[in-house]
């Protein structure tokens, strides 16, 4: 396979797993500010900019803090790269470039995400731009699940090797959003809002249920980080987003001969992963285990891209 139809592949992963991370944190923001017994306000908003790094490009641009205009910028502004619409354009622009690789599903599925904002939806109020991301879902969902049904070869591999490592990225960033929410004056950690924010962490990974088989005690902020860092039955814990990774690397290097940095770098994450007990990370610090996660991804990104020559 060509190093530049493989960069097309991990991106197109990449990017449309970034759009649906965006779509869901979009959607946590607004349960947070709005459907919640006592709203975070915008402090929610500050922070839904904090988490996408897009808070110099929101300012850039003369802004306010205001709920309506951080919608509107996250959703359907196309120009900065940090919005669900950049993204589906950018994993739609990958997908043409290998079009010929894809199965008619996996391009329809790309292609109907990125149709959600031909007609230019309006996300001026909070039931548009629920509405909106919960399209945006739909579709990014469609996509994942026809790649899935894909030949085993190098054109899923790359796709699966993308969505892993954004993944992974993701997940670290979500979790770090209960830290950069600062409860409303007045309100105690372990109050009717702090447990609201984290069910709406579950909620935003689909984790309600899976949170209810594994864990007896009720609601406890201790078992929510456990399971988005350390429960590998979680498909969008870290754990398990370390482990998918080096699993498409070992089929990679099996298939393509091209074994090296990016896979020592993989295993040894997965081994220190799997080591991890998530009360100790609560105990060192949280925010700053994952802003090390989150950098050691980064170095892992760039690994795999000279492993395979990306251009």
């Amino acid at each position: 396979m060509l190093s530049r139809t493989a960069s097309s592949l991990y991106w197109l992963g990449r990017y449309c797993e970034r759009a649906d991370f965006i779509a869901r944190l979009v959607e946590a923001t607004v349960r947070l500010d709005v459907l919640s017994p006592r709203s975070a306000g915008l402090a929610a908003w500050n922070t839904a900019l904090t988490v996408t790094e897009t808070t110099e490009a929101y300012a850039a641009g003369g802004r306010e803090l205001r709920r309506r205009d951080v919608g509107r910028f996250l959703t359907v502004d196309s120009s900065h790269p940090g919005s669900l619409v950049r993204c589906l354009d950018m994993a739609r622009n990958n997908a043409r470039a290998v079009r010929t690789a894809l199965t008619r599903e996996a391009w329809t599925g790309i292609n109907r995400a990125w149709l959600v904002f031909e007609s230019r939806p309006a996300a001026d109020t909070p039931t548009e731009v629920l509405n909106l991301v919960e399209a945006v879902k739909n579709e990014t969902r469609g996509f994942e699940g026809a790649v899935h049904r894909m030949l085993r070869n190098q054109t899923t591999w790359f796709i699966r090797l993308g969505q892993a490592v954004e993944r992974a990225d993701n997940t670290a960033r979500l979790l770090d959003v209960k830290y950069h929410i600062l409860l409303p004056a007045g309100e105690r950690v372990g109050g009717v809002v702090d447990r609201d924010q984290w069910t709406t962490l579950l909620q935003t990974v689909s984790a309600v249920t899976a949170y209810r088989w594994l864990y007896s005690d009720g609601l406890e902020p201790a078992n929510v980080i456990d399971l988005l860092i350390a429960r590998s039955e979680l498909p969008r814990s870290l754990a398990a987003s370390v482990e998918e990774t080096v699993d498409v690397l070992g089929m990679l290097a099996r298939r393509t001969g091209q074994h090296g940095e990016a896979d020592r770098m993989a295993r040894l994450r997965a081994s220190r992963v799997a080591k991890t007990r998530s009360r100790e990370v609560i105990a060192s610090g949280l925010h700053q285990y994952l802003q090390a996660f989150i950098h050691e991804n980064a170095l892992l990104h760039s690994a795999i891209g000279r492993q395979f020559k990306f251009s």
